[in-house]
């Protein structure tokens, strides 16, 4: 009788300790959750957290606060994202190359690559290189002969440094044969109006700006491998006669130690909305180009892309 009694009341403490387990409580609850971005308003990453965020609220069943960390190209927000609770209650918006070309070439970009633990992989946009309306620029060639009669003179402006277009312009650079200056904004938000303003020469942008601003820009070329189905009357680099493809991906990412079963269901969540038409339909109609990764795809993707970047970066001389 009394071992019959000790084991119910250890079964009991075991149920409650159960119940009870942060493991296995419900997620999320009513506690919001906290959406950071890492570069200005108007941005690519602020365009694609706004669209999610109310379909996120009605497939989690809680509400989405998106907040800003601007600056260093990202590394702001990525920086407070690493040192955040694992609760995943904090999320934060990543790019590629950014989260991997920081840490390899800035000595204290306030983060590390393998800390920032990828939930899902959702969308992407090539570079373009744009000028503004009335520039003596009609056409990339045209640009490409004045650059090389005046190393240095034509100013492209872009996104954060050490980032896609950072990158984007020593590879064009490179394939063109050619010296440009280039001025980095902390984000596509602030480099647009750069460039209708007329604060520098060209700009080395994403599809998703060309679409948002055509009006503004004329855009040269596109660096994918095709023909960018938002912009089809604009030429690719190859198809100019220059090896140059180029651009950013896109996704959500946690604090490291957040534990698999809430990666899972955020990973989830993102699923459900890139597989949603009407979601998919606003996506491409800004310009973006939608790509679906799970948590270990994007690690995978983030390998391989290290490798490259890193035989890149020393051929471009920063490494």
């Amino acid at each position: 009788m009394k071992k019959r009694l000790i084991s119910s009341i250890l079964l009991t403490l075991l149920m409650v300790t159960l119940v009870s387990s942060p493991i296995l409580a419900a997620y999320p609850t009513d506690k919001a959750l906290n959406y950071i971005v890492c570069f200005n308003p108007g941005g690519e990453s602020d365009l694609t957290a706004r669209a999610q965020q109310k379909p996120l609220e009605k497939v989690l069943g809680t509400d989405v606060v998106v907040n800003y960390k601007i600056g260093g190209g990202g590394a702001v927000g990525w920086s407070e994202l690493v040192n955040s609770n694992p609760d995943g209650y904090t999320v934060a918006g990543f790019n590629l190359p950014h989260i991997i070309l920081q840490p390899l070439v800035r000595d204290n970009p306030g983060y590390q690559t393998e800390k920032i633990k990828p939930v899902y992989t959702f969308q992407s946009t090539p570079n373009i290189l744009a000028v503004p309306k009335d520039s003596q620029f009609k056409t990339l060639d045209q640009l490409i002969n004045y650059a090389k009669k005046a190393p240095g003179a034509v100013v492209i402006g872009g996104s954060g440094s050490y980032s896609a277009n950072h990158l984007g312009t020593l590879e064009f650079n490179q394939a063109a044969g050619i010296k440009t200056t280039y001025i980095p904004f902390t984000g596509s938000g602030e480099a647009v109006p750069a460039l209708i303003g007329g604060h520098v020469s060209a700009l080395m942008t994403y599809t998703s700006m060309g679409k948002q601003y055509r009006d503004d820009m004329r855009i040269l070329a596109v660096a994918s491998e095709e023909r960018v189905p938002a912009l089809p009357n604009v030429p690719t680099f190859k198809e100019l006669g220059y090896d140059y493809v180029e651009g950013a991906y896109r996704g959500m990412a946690v604090p490291p130690g957040t534990s698999e079963a809430k990666i899972k269901k955020l990973a989830a969540a993102n699923r459900k909305l890139n597989n949603d038409p009407e979601f998919q339909k606003k996506l491409e109609s800004m310009g973006f180009q939608l790509v679906n990764m799970g948590p270990e795809e994007t690690e995978e993707f983030i390998e391989k892309r290290t490798k490259y970047y890193r035989q890149l970066l020393k051929e471009v001389g920063l490494l």
